[in-house]
């Protein structure tokens, strides 16, 4: 029997936008953007969760799972509370996880699941549709398939010279096809998506591309249907690619705006305890260029946060409460 090959086509607006993700990983590690903070690394991985349970109903805002996370009481549903709790450690356990082994992903089902489900971490044994209102929009194969299924396209994967942008999303289509479970398919999929591209590039573990997702949830599904009706996941490659762009363009802008804000309250602090820091030492200490310190300083003057006392040489900075 000859090795199974998912059906796609690569087309010029897919080779288009992996070149565009490509070119922006090159900027994120030129400009050093690739290596975001750890407070925005939990942020980006919250605002994650908080999407991905938004597409499955769950109700709680982005605040309130992250008091769930903090260890704080939250007023809410058990479940939905649950769910959050179970997200976050499945993402904390992607580092441990292969994205080829069906005992890792059997594994990550349960720690998503736990709790919600009957059997957590086992294949579905019965037949399952999905609906969109009253409209049956996919009929999955039957149960007894499932488990050839899912290891013709885990053994695809491991062995597949596709690049891992278009594996992932291919994966991920392919997945839901499937559907190998009776609840949380589609966390899952979301969830292998982004271990198979950390598994690339450790950095898009912390990309939130599931809040583009979200906010694009319409077109998600529909790209999944047509994707369905054409027989091969092309429409849903495109989708997703451009999906994981826009999420990399939105967390560069944000990566580069905290760490300007981070950059600025740095040199408040130095020059409290010492005003009289020229900017090439506040380069020096906060390792950026001085240029960079300059323009932060301009930056914090005209918003009235900092001004010079003296002149240039010989005077001093006084922060301004």
């Amino acid at each position: 029997m000859p090795d199974y090959q998912p059906p796609f086509q690569l087309n010029a607006r897919i080779l288009q936008q992996v070149a565009s993700i490509c070119e922006l990983l090159g900027h994120w590690a030129v400009t050093g953007a690739a290596s975001l903070s750890p407070h925005l690394r939990r942020d980006n991985r919250i605002r994650t969760i908080h999407a991905s349970l938004a597409i499955e109903h769950n109700t709680l805002s982005l605040q309130q799972m992250t008091a769930v996370l903090d260890g704080k009481r939250v007023l809410g549903q058990p479940r939905e509370i649950q769910e959050v709790r179970n997200a976050f450690a499945a993402y904390e356990q992607l580092p441990h996880w292969q994205p080829e082994r069906a005992a890792d992903l059997l594994a990550a089902h349960k720690t998503l699941m736990l709790g919600l489900v009957d059997g957590p971490g086992q294949y579905r044994q019965g037949g399952v549709g999905i609906y969109r209102g009253e409209a049956l929009v996919h009929m999955a194969p039957p149960a007894n398939r499932v488990a050839q299924l899912l290891g013709d396209l885990l053994s695809w994967l491991q062995s597949t010279d596709a690049h891992p942008l278009i594996a992932s999303c291919v994966f991920h289509y392919e997945f839901e096809f499937i559907h190998p479970f009776d609840d949380g398919n589609g966390r899952m999929g979301r969830l292998w998506q982004t271990l198979i591209l950390s598994q690339w590039q450790p950095l898009l573990a912390y990309l939130p591309v599931e809040t583009l997702v979200h906010a694009r949830q319409a077109d998600y599904y529909q790209a999944l249907s047509e994707a369905d009706q054409r027989a091969e996941a092309t429409p849903f490659i495109e989708f997703m690619l451009q999906a994981l762009l826009d999420a990399m363009a939105e967390t560069l802008v944000t990566g580069s705006e905290k760490g300007s804000e981070e950059s600025s309250e740095k040199i408040l602090a130095l020059l409290r305890s010492e005003p009289r820091l020229p900017a090439r030492v506040l380069a020096e200490r906060l390792g950026i260029s001085s240029r960079a310190v300059e323009k932060q300083i301009a930056k914090l003057r005209e918003h009235g946060r900092l001004r010079r006392i003296g002149p240039a040489k010989g005077g001093h900075w006084e922060v301004v409460q």
